[in-house]
């Protein structure tokens, strides 16, 4: 009899996770997504930007998988026409404080096996980006851009061909563990499963919870803002320009970021959100949930100033512009428009810690991905292929 599978979340992760537990276990899967397309939060939501593996430590998670994820998904978009394009980056350091920090960046991206990682000095980084200052920078030649919601509307059509389904328009209720297998009630449809592998993102409390599995860490969402830039300032920016990141946090600064289809963004930012899907402020549903989570108001106390800068870029579009000027100092703030945010889904622990690395667990025929920000887009084929090694086999 063919195993059957179930994941929930049809963002790029969990169809890859579903394509690839069809494809090597053979199993018949199912896709549960609650919203009326795939991708419809954080892969359609983010910058586009395929990581190379510079910022994450070496013998991470995220260090293995986003170098194994960056070959495999540049070999999966050529097979299947998905925009993919090497636009390199650039790290820049603004302030001499800086290159200490910068230096240490390099040497682990060589360490994690980064190709053509080359440090450039000020005159150096002109000539990769001619509107562009500092005092050094870290040039990543092979950083790509991508087109992210494409990919996952093709691995849903992947999904299809090899005998599964992505539900659209079914979120989940209710999960049950019974006489081995998994039952779950999506929609108004009851399903009943082998294994069940949740990859809700933003979702994810919800879904652990119902699966009697609420754990020690939660998702706390931090709204990204982007701007974009307008008629010729496009052409101010060739690729990727990036701050040197602070290492005390997993997010790395407002940057400027060539888009596939010839956009510009600059940012995110990150603000704490007080909804799941908190893309505009004025959106508190889950406030009750968020701040009664003993970590997000620990996580508050140490970081409370970074927090206010951080509110500061939001409510004033001068304080964004000036945080790209760092970097690209012909920018006014007439080049730059409003463009559409993202939330990202931040897991925090007990004592208030941002987790850095990817986090998967167990609990009993129950996969969880609890932690999966950024670089997992880029990541989302490796990350496929180690869950695929963690679902228990099916004992029959």
């Amino acid at each position: 009899m063919r195993e059957k599978i179930g994941v929930v979340g049809a963002g790029i992760v969990g169809l890859a996770v579903a394509r690839e537990l069809a494809t090597v276990r053979g199993a018949e899967v199912t896709v549960l997504e609650k919203e009326g397309r795939v991708g419809a939060h954080q892969t359609g939501h983010n910058s586009g930007v395929v990581h190379a593996g510079i910022y994450y430590p070496p013998g991470s998670l995220k260090a293995r998988l986003c170098r194994e994820g960056v070959a495999l998904l540049k070999e999966y978009c050529a097979a299947h026409g998905v925009a993919y394009q090497e636009v390199g980056k650039l790290v820049i350091a603004s302030t001499r404080a800086e290159r200490p920090r910068l230096s240490a960046l390099a040497e682990r991206a060589r360490a994690n096996g980064v190709p053509g990682i080359a440090e450039l000095d000020a005159l150096a980084l002109r000539e990769i980006e001619p509107h562009a200052v500092g005092v050094g920078a870290v040039h990543s030649p092979y950083t790509a851009i991508c087109d992210f919601p494409a990919v996952a509307r093709r691995l849903a059509l992947d999904v299809a061909e090899l005998g599964g389904s992505v539900r659209l328009g079914h979120p989940v209720r209710a999960i049950r563990e019974r006489a081995g297998r998994v039952e779950v009630l999506a929609g108004r449809r009851g399903h009943v499963f082998d294994q069940l592998v949740v990859c809700g993102g933003l979702g994810t409390d919800a879904v652990a919870r119902m699966a009697g599995a609420p754990g020690d860490v939660r998702i706390v969402p931090f709204r990204g803002e982007f701007y974009a830039l307008k008629g010729a300032a496009r052409d101010l920016v060739r690729g990727l320009v990036y701050p040197v990141p602070d290492p005390r946090y997993p997010f790395l600064g407002v940057h400027l970021t060539r888009q596939v289809d010839g956009r510009v963004l600059v940012g995110p930012n990150a603000v704490l959100a007080l909804a799941y899907e908190g893309y505009r402020w004025r959106n508190f549903r889950n406030i009750g949930q968020i701040l009664g989570w003993p970590g997000t108001l620990r996580m508050a106390r140490s970081h409370w100033r970074t927090g206010l800068r951080e509110v500061r870029g939001s409510l004033l579009k001068s304080a964004f512009v000036g945080d790209a000027r760092r970097y690209v100092p012909e920018l006014t703030a007439a080049d730059l428009e409003r463009a559409p945010g993202g939330v990202r889904a931040q897991a925090v622990a007990r004592d208030g810690r941002l987790l850095d690395d990817f986090v998967v667990d167990v609990h009993g025929k129950v996969v969880l991905v609890r932690n999966a920000p950024s670089p997992a887009a880029t990541s989302s084929l490796a990350i496929a292929r180690h869950i695929a090694g963690i679902v228990p086999a099916l004992v029959r």
